[in-house]
C-alpha cells in the first residue's frame, strides 16, 4: 500500500496524559514488522539494564541505537539520569489493523495506577485507557500487585520511507515548551513534512501528543529469505544484527550502510569473504590510468544461523579515503534543560535535541564488557592493494552534559 494511502486513513486517537492529545496511527494488513525507534525520556534515574528490561529490548541493540560505548567495563550497571532522552529500538508489528510494538510487559507495583505507568513509567507513549483495553481490565482501580500488563506502544513504518528516501521512523511525545518548527529544526526536517506525515491540518501540537518523525537511514539491500531481510540504521547510530556478531552503521558522511565484525558473541561464523583476505567492513583500492579499481568484502545478511558475504569489485573515479564511523558516546551523567531550540542532529547526537560529549574511544566498535575484538582488521581500507587499519575519529573526555529542550 501506498503512503499516500496511508495518510488518509491515519487516525487520531485520546490519550489520558492531556485531554485532546493526538497519536498518529498507521492502518496495517499482514504480519510483516519493521524497524522503528520511541523516544522515551526517564522518568527516573535508570541502570542502563534496567532500561532493557523496562521495553524487553536487547541492550547491545539500545546502546547502539544510541551510539553508547558498550566497550566500557560495566556498562549495563551505568545509571542514566532522569530526564535523559533515548532512542529504544522497536519491533513495530501490525497488531489490531494497526502499526504498534506490542512486546512490552510491565509488572504492576503496589503504588501503580494505569495513569502513572502510562504517563510516568512509559513517559506518555501509551495511555490509560490503551493499557486497560489491551489488557481487558475491568476495573482500573483494583489493578493487583505483581500483575503482567501487556504495553502497547505506538510506531509507524510508512514502507520505511519518507518521501522516496530511506527513513526511520521515530515515535516522539511532545513535551509543553515544544512547537512543530522546534521539532523540526532538531530532526533536521521540515514543518511541511511533518505535518504531511501526521495528516495535520495545521502546526499546532499540543503536550501529550504523539509524532512520528521520520528519520533519514541508511538501508540494507539483504535477500527476502535473511533474517535480517529490511534492516535499516537511522543516520548517526549503530545497529546489531547476526545474533550480535555484526555491527553495521550509519553516517556520517554519507547514508551508505557500512557493516563490520561487532565482537558481542563468543561463536560467530566466519565473516571473511571466499577467495579473499578481507573481512567484512574492509576493502582495498588500487590507482590506475582508468581509475580507482576498489575491492570491498561487504555483510550480506544472516541465512540459517550463517554471516553470509559477498566480495565486489568495481572501478570510480577515484580512490575513497579511510571510513568514517558515527562517533560513540558514553553513558550520560547527567542532564541540563534549557529552553532554546536545540540545534539540527549530529553524529553525537543520541535525540531529542540532546547534545553529548563523547570519550576517546574506537568508534565502530562495539564490544561487551571482557569481549575482545574480531579476527582482522574492523572497517579497513587499503591504497595500492595493502589492507592497512582506518584512521579512526578521536572523540572528548569527560564529564558527560545532555543538553535538552522540553
Amino acid at each position: 500500500m501506498e503512503k499516500a494511502t496511508f495518510l488518509a486513513l491515519l487516525l487520531f486517537l485520546l490519550s489520558s496524559s492531556t485531554v485532546g492529545a493526538k497519536s498518529t496511527i498507521e492502518p496495517c494488513s499482514g504480519t510483516e514488522s519493521c524497524p522503528a525507534l520511541l523516544g522515551y525520556k526517564l522518568y527516573a534515574d535508570l541502570k542502563v539494564s534496567e532500561v532493557g528490561a523496562l521495553f524487553q529490548t536487547d541492550l547491545p541493540s539500545l546502546l547502539a541505537a544510541n551510539a553508547i560505548d558498550a566497550s566500557l567495563p560495566g556498562v549495563e550497571h551505568s545509571i542514566l539520569p532522569a530526564g535523559l532522552f533515548l532512542r529504544v529500538p522497536a519491533a513495530c508489528a501490525c497488531s489490531g489493523g494497526i502499526r504498534r510494538s506490542v512486546s512490552t510487559r510491565y509488572t504492576v507495583r503496589p503504588a501503580d495506577t494505569l495513569a502513572s505507568i502510562a504517563a510516568s513509567v512509559f513517559a506518555g507513549l501509551a495511555s490509560a485507557e490503551q493499557i486497560r483495553d489491551a489488557n481487558g481490565i475491568q476495573d482500573p482501580a483494583a489493578l493487583d500487585p505483581g500483575r503482567t500488563l501487556l504495553i502497547p506502544l505506538p510506531c509507524t513504518c510508512f514502507n520505511s520511507t519518507d518521501n522516496f528516501l530511506p527513513a526511520v521512523y521515530l515515535s516522539y511525545v511532545v513535551r509543553a515548551a515544544d512547537t512543530l518548527p522546534a521539532i523540526a529544526v532538531r530532526y533536521s526536517t521540515t514543518v511541511t513534512d511533518l505535518m504531511n506525515v501526521n495528516a495535520m491540518g495545521s502546526p499546532s501540537v499540543m503536550a501529550g501528543d504523539i509524532l512520528a518523525v521520520p528519520l533519514p537511514a541508511c538501508p540494507s539491500m539483504f535477500p527476502r529469505y535473511a533474517s535480517d531481510y529490511g534492516l535499516i540504521v537511522a543516520n548517526g547510530t549503530y545497529t546489531i544484527t547476526a545474533s550480535h556478531c555484526v555491527q553495521c552503521s550509519c553516517g556520517p558522511g554519507n547514508l551508505n550502510l557500512h557493516c563490520s565484525p561487532a565482537s558481542l558473541s563468543a561463536s560467530c561464523s566466519s565473516m571473511q569473504c571466499s577467495n579473499s583476505n578481507l573481512m567484512i567492513g574492509n576493502f582495498t583500492s588500487q590507482q590506475t590510468s582508468a581509475g580507482c579499481n576498489i575491492t570491498s568484502c561487504n555483510y550480506a545478511g544472516f541465512v540459517n544461523g550463517s554471516i553470509i558475504t559477498k566480495l565486489t569489485t568495481y572501478l570510480q573515479p577515484q580512490c575513497p579515503g579511510p571510513h568514517q564511523f558515527p562517533p560513540m558516546i558514553l553513558p550520560p551523567t547527567m542532564v541540563v534543560h534549557e529552553s532554546l531550540v536545540a540545534p539540527a542532529p549530529s553524529p553525537v547526537q543520541t535525540g531529542g535535541g540532546a547534545f553529548l560529549t563523547p570519550k576517546t574511544s574506537v568508534p565502530g566498535t562495539l564490544a561487551l564488557p571482557g569481549a575482545s575484538a574480531a579476527s582482522g582488521p574492523d572497517g579497513s581500507a587499503s591504497q595500492a592493494g595493502c589492507v592497512v587499519p582506518l584512521s579512526y575519529i578521536s572523540a572528548l573526555a569527560f564529564p558527560l552534559v545532555v543538553l535538552a529542550s522540553f
